[in-house]
């Protein structure tokens, strides 16, 4: 597991108060919302608020974009190092 990755599931589980999860349990490929993780959209809307805190990252709430980059840890992961790459 990459060091990013790593970080961004300690993220979600510090801004999500998820208590019964640990890092090394949610799958890099796995699905965060609905199926896998099981997350929902008020919790997107906590993450976005995380990323953009911790990493600058700005991301518009209704962008079939922004729904890709929530797929997964390893989409999240690609946006961050898209974004560290432009800036």
């Amino acid at each position: 597991m990459t060091n990013l990755k790593l970080e961004l599931k300690n993220m979600i589980i510090d801004t999500l108060e998820l208590e019964d999860i640990s890092a090394d349990e949610i799958i890099d490929s796995e699905p965060l919302f609905v199926d896998g993780l099981g997350l929902d959209s008020i919790d997107a809307l906590e993450i976005g608020l995380a990323l953009q805190t911790k990493y600058g990252i700005r991301l518009k709430a209704d962008s079939k974009e922004t729904h890709g980059h929530f797929a997964s840890i390893n989409a999240l992961a690609a946006l961050v190092e898209s974004y560290k790459e432009t800036n």
